[in-house]
């Protein structure tokens, strides 16, 4: 019996994967230790949820400088590849990940402003 390509597992052994999935392992893990100290410091979980909901302005002003630094990055990008494959489908493709990018993070945004108030 032949099985189809996806259920052969040899996908997850690509480099590229592999490096993908390690780092989002370890940005997971840092996230989770460092709510694990953070825990740790103040005593308690609800000690935790005070202290985060009193220094929000500072990670909204973090957010703001990651969502500038990746729109730097993305414009940077976008100039090398419209270099590289000046077509019409080039550009809607980014046109269409651009628009994507920005719903996703406006919804992103908004849930936190709802959760907030």
């Amino acid at each position: 019996m032949i099985r189809p390509a996806w259920l052969r597992f040899s996908w997850l052994f690509n480099r590229r994967l592999g490096s993908a999935l390690l780092w989002a392992l370890l940005v997971i893990g840092a996230a989770a230790a460092i709510n694990l100290v953070g825990i740790r410091l103040v005593g308690d979980v609800e000690g935790w949820q005070r202290w985060l909901q009193n220094h929000a302005g500072h990670f909204a002003l973090w957010r703001l400088f990651l969502y500038g630094a990746t729109a730097y990055g993305w414009w940077w990008m976008r100039r090398r590849l419209l270099r590289r494959e000046p077509s019409n489908e080039t550009r809607q493709r980014l046109v269409r990940t651009e628009i994507a990018a920005m719903v996703a993070i406006v919804l992103l945004e908004a849930s936190a402003l709802m959760r907030d108030s």
